[in-house]
């Protein structure tokens, strides 16, 4: 079994830089040196003795990860990208926990981490209300939140990584709107959450910017039972069935996210209506399914990879430096367009 020394000896550094790395202290690192001791780590596949480490330093070399619902395959995306960035690059595994964006459920997650020596966790939730992580950040928890912006005008002890929810739905309209469509909707479970809301905004803002604000309606339903992510499909099924009743039915559909959209198309067929012919359906979050349906779905992509490398870099360095402020890191979204989208008849 390979030791640190022999890592530091094949990289050719001390051992304290080969500690250095494994604990995520390289923001003064030469680029060179710490490619030379993740080259060595994986070659030597070594593996740093994590009860040593906890015994050292009271942590645990565990990253938590708080998702909604794990049955949203969006989720399983995630925490597959951050998985293997914090084991090959840190030596961190990840502890999963379903909130399905409860604010009780996700502080009693922050106590449980705690008291198993977790120091960092990443947080996908998107409330509005944000004080009680703000509380687990002030108790010493590093807390990197996903899907979420900062809250303006405030200052934060917690990293914000998100896609521009604005921009992602902007755009999904706006490609419908090319397309020609006129009479456009936007399908989203009732119960705002940030994202939601800047979603609704950016559908709002493209259809107002091609003046089809009256062709424009946001319609918001109840999740079919407590478990919302996990149901979303159904929602979107159940929704697709009422707008298709609709005398002057929408011919452009946005979804909140892709699970909703694939049960929009589901709606849409058991109503019989064809997509795209008779109506096209946009999704967010291009997950790997929307090449699968029939026909394939257009989405816009949300850059998973490059969010969680920003993620998991965030949580390690913070937890080597606690002096190190929080920051808002925006990333941008492009649009994928597939099959669901044609001009609408007529």
């Amino acid at each position: 079994m390979s030791r640190i020394s022999d890592v530091a000896q094949r990289a050719g550094v001390s051992t304290s830089t080969v500690s250095n790395v494994l604990n995520g202290r390289v923001d003064r690192m030469a680029a060179a040196t710490l490619e030379r001791v993740q080259d060595a780590i994986r070659e030597l596949k070594y593996r740093p003795n994590t009860s040593a480490r906890q015994l050292k330093t009271g942590h645990t070399p565990l990253i938590g990860l708080l998702v909604p619902s794990m049955a949203n395959p969006m989720y399983g995306f995630i925490a597959r990208e951050v998985e293997a960035l914090a084991q090959e690059r840190y030596g961190f595994r990840i502890m999963i926990g379903n909130t399905y964006r409860e604010k009780e459920r996700e502080a009693r997650f922050f106590e449980d981490l705690m008291a198993h020596g977790v120091r960092g966790v990443i947080i996908i939730s998107s409330l509005i209300d944000e004080q009680h992580v703000e509380a687990a950040a002030e108790r010493g928890l590093v807390v990197v939140s996903y899907d979420r912006r900062a809250t303006p005008g405030e200052a934060s002890v917690i990293d914000h990584v998100t896609v521009d929810s604005f921009e992602s739905s902007r755009i999904a309209t706006a490609h419908l709107i090319e397309r020609g469509h006129r009479r456009l909707a936007f399908v989203t479970p009732s119960g705002r959450t940030m994202s939601r809301n800047e979603k609704i905004q950016g559908f709002l803002a493209a259809a107002r910017a091609a003046g089809l604000e009256a062709g424009a309606r946001v319609v918001e339903g109840l999740p079919v039972d407590e478990y919302g992510d996990s149901m979303m499909s159904e929602l979107g099924r159940t929704q697709a069935s009422q707008l298709a009743q609709l005398p002057e039915r929408p011919t452009g559909v946005v979804g909140v996210n892709d699970l909703l959209a694939y049960g929009l198309m589901a709606g849409f067929r058991d109503a019989g209506l064809a997509v795209p012919d008779d109506v096209s359906v946009v999704g967010i979050d291009n997950v790997f399914l929307s090449t699968l349906m029939y026909p394939a779905m257009t989405s816009v992509r949300v850059p998973v990879p490059e969010m969680a490398q920003v993620m998991v870099e965030r949580v390690m360095s913070r937890l080597a430096d606690g002096a190190l402020p929080a920051g808002e890191f925006l990333f941008a979204p492009t649009l994928v367009a597939r099959d669901s989208v044609a001009p609408p008849r007529g």
